[in-house]
């Protein structure tokens, strides 16, 4: 029986969640399949904290794309935490996407997210070979062949093995393709237009917090968070120039951190502001001025009450 492409094949819409250890090439792979930033991306590992959603939408289907923070072995209070937030949200998707960088053996971390994946029984797989712009045609195949192995021996069932490499775009609409089938029957759930369901703030958060993470030491990503104080329309502006004032705090957990973001004479987190802002504007698609304060919240990843305040 061939695919049905005509107009008679049902509307399908649901949500798919691509999993992976950190840096397993998520957010770049939801990026690329919505046509548009949604999902931070840094080569810094753990840097999605927060169930981005990318929705892409086809004349045939809306598939709802929910990234989840990388399962790792936890380490602190916040660590757990994330990875509840992951089991939770595999738990509520109609597919899963199991990312694995093409140009990386598989290790303990990918082997401890499939023992964690071989459990949930009923949420069709995808494993999904990243990075593939990184390997020639011999590894990637020893990968792919490693995968399926990996699924038997696990006794996990993959709807599909598929290359993919989201920076030069290849099969990047196979995916999608492939994706769709595995949604349930049913009407759109977002509006057309819309990528994200995530709060303007949030998104415009996590892009200073990326900003902030590029070209800093190692010691800091863990150490950095970003909270959105406000964000008001500037009152005496004429109607066609409207101005966007952003005031955000840059957290991080010791005053000897300070001096890392900001820069001597406060150089490195004016550049933050000048990035952060370009990409704010696009987002939103309106002129922004952004104040940015550097602040200590003494350790606050193992701290429950400033996990909380700063929207964990």
């Amino acid at each position: 029986m061939s695919a049905r492409t005509d107009s008679s094949a049902p509307h399908r819409a649901g949500f798919a969640c691509f999993v992976g250890r950190p840096n397993a090439g998520k957010s770049t792979l939801t990026n690329a399949l919505v046509g548009t930033k949604v999902a931070i991306t840094s080569n810094r590992p753990q840097t999605t904290r927060h169930t981005v959603r990318g929705i892409v939408h086809r004349p045939d289907a809306q598939l709802v794309l929910v990234d989840t923070p990388g399962l790792h072995k936890p380490r602190t209070l916040l660590g757990e935490r994330l990875n509840d937030v992951v089991r939770t949200t595999w738990a509520e998707v109609d597919v899963i996407g199991f990312c694995l960088p093409a140009d990386q053996k598989i290790g303990p971390g990918d082997r401890y997210i499939a023992a964690e994946l071989a459990g949930i029984k009923k949420t069709p797989k995808v494993a999904i070979v990243t990075k593939t712009d990184l390997v020639d045609s011999k590894a990637l195949a020893t990968q792919l062949l490693a995968i399926d192995q990996l699924g038997k021996e696990l006794g996990i069932e993959w709807a599909e093995i598929i290359p993919v490499s989201a920076v030069g775009d290849k099969q990047v609409s196979l995916l999608s393709d492939l994706l769709v089938p595995l949604l349930p029957e049913g009407p759109t759930l977002y509006p057309e237009g819309d990528l994200t369901d995530e709060p303007e703030q949030v998104m415009v958060a996590e892009l200073i917090r990326e900003a902030a993470l590029e070209g800093v030491r190692d010691e800091l990503p863990h150490s950095i968070a970003v909270v959105v104080e406000e964000m008001l329309p500037r009152a005496d502006r004429p109607a066609d120039k409207p101005l966007l004032d952003i005031h955000a705090n840059v957290y991080i957990e010791r005053p000897s951190q300070k001096g890392i973001i900001i820069g001597p004479k406060g150089k490195r987190l004016k550049e933050v502001g000048t990035k952060s802002r370009k990409h704010i504007e696009a987002l939103l698609g309106t002129p922004v001025f952004l104040d940015l304060h550097v602040k200590v919240a003494k350790d606050w990843q193992r701290d429950p009450k400033q996990l909380r305040k700063l929207g964990f």
